[in-house]
């Protein structure tokens, strides 16, 4: 993977164009087109099983779609180094025996290469990126010994150092209590301040209409992306959520309660 692909200025940062997954033939995503611009902060909603972590990981160039096609300045993803996809906790080895600046430090390999040695300006950078997220105290810690909200800042810590374009981050707030939720939400304003496009999957809506630009409603198949006013309203989540989603309606914003069952996995395949 060169991380030197020159971006193209007059293309969106994403464009994503009739996207199609399957596994094993069943579709996880169908048809799924939408374009993103620089700096812009996008909430990806749906149910358990919709298929979010699946765009994530085409939109990553880790999974080959069937159908369509996704370009990142106009190039096909696995030829950029400029993309931070960060999985859901439970897909990470915590026990790995790394320290928080080693895992801070992985984000400057596109711009080493694989045998390069970190000089002063990596090293400071990675610094700034620790401070940026409050973490410049645990940087010789090891990573299992972090609380979860101290891991997810710490993975914000490793985009800033890649100076990623495109964040991705799937359910980064899943399992963490309010404090350390508003912790890692502070951490993720950076990213769009330096020019970075940021797409988050939650569950919360109430925070999906709070902190990002857009929303993109999701169930397989694209049923909304518009700014939160007009994405979570009543007629879009039940297309959405169906028969297992109420709806209350006090006012403005609406009231939601999501109550798909927990522990289901976010993609078809799962």
């Amino acid at each position: 993977m060169s991380p030197y692909v020159p971006h193209q200025t007059d293309q969106p940062v994403l464009d994503v164009d009739h996207l199609t997954v399957r596994y094993d033939g069943r579709t996880a995503l169908e048809e799924v087109t939408f374009h993103l611009r620089r700096g812009e902060r996008v909430a990806v909603i749906g149910p358990n099983g919709a298929g979010k972590s699946t765009l994530f990981k085409a939109i990553a160039g880790l999974l080959t779609p069937q159908a369509g096609r996704v370009r990142v300045y106009g190039t096909p993803p696995g030829s950029h180094g400029c993309i931070a996809y960060l999985p859901q906790r439970q897909q990470v080895d915590w026990h790995f025996p790394v320290s928080v600046a080693d895992v801070v430090m992985m984000g400057r390999v596109c711009r080493l290469g694989w045998l390069g040695w970190p000089k002063k300006r990596d090293r400071e950078i990675v610094r700034a990126a620790l401070e940026t997220v409050g973490l410049a105290s645990l940087a010789r810690r090891p990573i299992d010994e972090l609380s979860g909200g101290q891991q997810q800042r710490m993975f914000i810590a490793r985009a800033l150092a890649q100076e990623a374009a495109l964040v991705l981050l799937d359910e980064p707030l899943t399992g963490l209590d309010l404090p350390a939720q508003e912790e890692v939400l502070a951490a993720l304003e950076v990213l769009p301040q330096r020019g970075a496009t940021v797409m988050v999957a939650t569950h919360d809506l109430e925070q999906a209409a709070r902190y990002f630009d857009r929303v993109l409603l999701l169930n397989g198949r694209l049923i909304a992306f518009a700014p939160p006013s007009e994405a979570i309203r009543p007629e879009m989540l039940l297309q959405a959520y169906g028969g297992r989603m109420n709806v209350t309606v006090e006012g403005q914003p609406f009231v939601i309660a999501d109550t798909c069952c927990e522990g289901e996995t976010d993609d078809r395949a799962g």
